[in-house]
């Protein structure tokens, strides 16, 4: 199913967003072309995606793309000149054009534009495939280089999961040994201090206290998969394969929780400016293709 939804946007430009449904006999998604952005993910009439409320936050699920995160004081230097870039990048708020392949599939593009090149001077082809698979949603990250030269670029998901009654009942299990070593941001950016996250067996108990300071940001995780888990009982599983970053993300008292697989991050506030040098920043050669993808299973 697709419908269309048209708006004002200072009284000047139009912007339409367009809904698409996809199913199988387990599941269904429902994707905006604004940002390709998953605002639903449904099994047994249960919506696993949490549904906005301002108060808290007005997104679901953004891409983020060129960046990851805030770059200090929002700006970065390439080939001698300044830019201005917006946390998390401008694909979250732009429409996507897209290909409904099937039922149970759905591509959405974005290419550069005069206007993307104000900002990020780089030619390029994003897509976002969103494949279900029995009790699977799978959501595939692909970036094509269209410049003549090295594509500098990050990518990230960014999935808010609906939490139902006391967040306190839930947990995040992670499926391998590791050190749950977080890194600080003040301000949006790392000021390069870390701390342990109390675990047990490898699970994460989840109270509002530990978000006090923004997110949990894990750089060396050994773990590709987490399960969100509530009272004991398996939710659903994020698969992460590839991504070197996650985090994990709330607001105080907010019903979601954000598993947020990264290939990039934010700023240090060292950082000297240049694009080129950023930590976790991706390097794609002229004419090239990078492909990520994660993967969330219902488990209920």
């Amino acid at each position: 199913r697709i419908y269309r939804f048209c708006t004002l946007w200072n009284l000047k430009k139009r912007i339409c967003k367009m809904i698409v449904t996809i199913s199988n006999a387990q599941l269904s998604a429902t994707i905006n072309t604004i940002g390709a952005e998953l605002i639903s993910l449904v099994k047994n009439n249960k919506n696993y995606i949490w549904q906005v409320d301002e108060t808290f936050w007005n997104k679901t699920s953004p891409v983020l793309f060129p960046i990851v995160g805030r770059l200090k004081d929002d700006s970065y230097n390439y080939d001698g000149k300044s830019y201005q870039l917006p946390r998390h990048g401008f694909a979250r708020n732009m429409e996507f054009s897209f290909d409904k392949r099937s039922e149970h599939q759905v591509i959405f593009e974005l290419n550069e534009t005069e206007e993307t090149k104000q900002n990020y001077p780089f030619d390029f082809k994003l897509l976002m495939a969103y494949t279900l698979m029995d009790n699977e949603l799978v959501i595939e990250y692909f970036v094509r280089n269209q410049s003549d030269e090295v594509l500098p670029f990050s990518i990230g998901a960014h999935p808010a999961f609906a939490i139902k009654g006391n967040f306190e009942d839930y947990s995040l299990q992670f499926n391998k040994e590791d050190i749950f070593e977080t890194n600080h941001l003040e301000n949006e950016s790392f000021n390069e201090k870390t701390t342990l996250v109390e675990t047990e067996n490898n699970a994460i108990s989840l109270n509002y206290v530990l978000f006090e300071k923004d997110a949990l940001v894990f750089k060396h995780l050994h773990s590709n998969e987490v399960v969100l888990k509530h009272q004991n009982q398996n939710v659903l599983k994020v698969n992460y394969d590839n991504f070197p970053y996650l985090g994990i993300w709330t607001k105080e008292n907010a019903p979601f929780l954000c598993i947020e697989p990264w290939c990039g991050l934010a700023d240090v506030v060292t950082h000297n400016g240049n694009l080129e040098d950023k930590e976790g920043i991706n390097h794609l050669p002229a004419g090239e293709d990078f492909l990520r993808a994660i993967r969330i299973e219902i488990l209920e």
